[in-house]
């Protein structure tokens, strides 16, 4: 399913959100216009490794690990990447902002998605595979907005065989079902080779939004 737009209406302009997006694409952009040298030097630079991770946390060298957790997430593998994520961010992301702040939901996105990090790493902590890309963090909006927005609905353009049919669908069910589809995925990755997307950091993401947001905000629901 593809969310186009939600249906609670947001009290301010959420400059943060949109700012977010605006680093994520200029960085996407500066990716495009690198050599493969220089693209691969500067992911191995800015992305989270998990081996160096790993082994940095062993000895105690909590501060090399700062720079990747916070820069990974502003990283993408290609075009589908880097348009999937904003859009869920687009659509989700305002609501989480309006709830618990602007500078709040600054925090509350970089603390999610190094979270969502950490759960990819320990799945596979030898990896030597830079982790990249907004996913985890775009999760933890989505797990805070499961329990935010529990009316809300969603449009959505929904596959059907072929064609895509447009359709009003509960945010539980669109989350729910996103959820869902996220832990078979981690699970049939565990072990296997060539797996491209951080499907454990998916799911970190979400769990870490669902318990965390209530800690940056007030309880307050969407409209």
């Amino acid at each position: 399913m593809i969310p186009l737009k939600d249906s609670p209406k947001t009290r301010t302009f959420p400059y943060v959100n949109v700012s977010i997006i605006i680093i994520n694409i200029i960085v996407f952009i500066r990716q495009l216009a690198m050599t493969n040298p220089e693209l691969q030097s500067f992911v191995f630079t800015y992305g989270l490794i998990p081996q160096a991770v790993t082994e940095a946390l062993t000895q105690g060298h909590f501060s090399a690990i700062i720079t990747p957790l916070l820069t990974y997430q502003f990283m993408h593998g290609g075009w589908l990447h880097i348009g999937s994520n904003m859009l869920y961010l687009w659509v989700f992301g305002d609501n989480i902002e309006d709830r618990v702040g602007h500078s709040k939901y600054l925090l509350f996105y970089l603390l999610v998605g190094s979270l969502a990090g950490f759960a990819q790493i320990a799945i596979d902590t030898g990896s030597t595979v830079p982790i990249i890309g907004a996913s985890g963090a775009v999760a933890g909006v989505l797990g805070a907005y499961l329990v935010s927005c529990p009316r809300a609905r969603v449009l959505a353009l929904i596959p059907v065989f072929i064609i895509f049919t447009l359709a009003e669908v509960p945010a539980v069910i669109f989350l729910g079902f996103w959820f869902i589809l996220q832990i078979f995925s981690g699970i049939a990755s565990i072990g296997a080779a060539g797996v491209s997307i951080a499907f454990w950091a998916h799911i970190g993401g979400f769990v870490a939004g669902l318990v965390l947001v209530g800690l940056f905000g007030k309880k307050i629901k969407c409209e």
